[in-house]
């Protein structure tokens, strides 16, 4: 059997093309552990997503909980209720605070309550500085008399957690959010 120089030279090439491309093609055929990489590659935006949403569901909650307290407790001011058991500032905030369930800290909650001449001077102020976050509601409780028109205001900061991806609810500084609530109404004749 002859073998020539050639053939011999041919074979080593092929053979060493084979050594060489064989682990690659080993690696690329290999599935194990696919699933772990798609999951590293995906986990983190779709974890990050249902945070979103729960922020959102959570804050969207919390405005409506405060709402319907405010909306509630106005009610005792508008029939008469609040006049005849001389509520102030921090009885009213307490009514306000029964319907909260627990959600807000009382003490951070921020009342006022005033009468204006019409419905049309009704006009919300300023009630946090944008900048540094600080109040600058001042506290009042005016629930008037019989057939008086009230304005009644609720705030409240609340504190948000996410903060990534360009996603953060806070419209204030320090992660907070201003929640508020508002309600003008007359007094009934009581």
């Amino acid at each position: 059997m002859l073998i020539s120089v050639k053939n011999i030279g041919a074979r080593l090439i092929k053979t060493a093309r084979r050594r060489h491309k064989f682990p690659v093609r080993k690696f690329l055929a290999n599935e194990s552990g696919v699933t772990a990489i798609e999951f590293a590659m995906l986990g983190l935006p779709f974890f990050a997503i249902i945070g979103a949403i729960l922020e959102t569901a959570l804050i969207f909650f919390a405005s409506q909980v405060l709402d319907s307290a405010l909306n509630d407790s106005a009610r005792l001011i508008r029939t008469g209720q609040a006049q005849a058991q001389n509520y102030n500032v921090n009885t009213f905030r307490t009514a306000v605070c029964s319907e909260l369930y627990g959600l807000f800290d009382c003490k951070k909650l921020k009342i006022r309550v005033s009468t204006i001449n019409t419905f049309s001077s009704a006009t919300l102020k300023r009630v946090v500085d944008p900048k540094t976050g600080d109040w600058k509601l001042v506290q009042s409780y005016d629930d008037g008399a019989a057939s008086s028109i009230i304005m009644v205001e609720a705030y409240y900061k609340w504190p948000t957690m996410l903060d990534f991806f360009s996603f953060n609810l806070a419209n204030l500084p320090g992660n907070e959010r201003l929640l508020s609530s508002v309600r003008v109404f007359r007094n009934e004749p009581f």
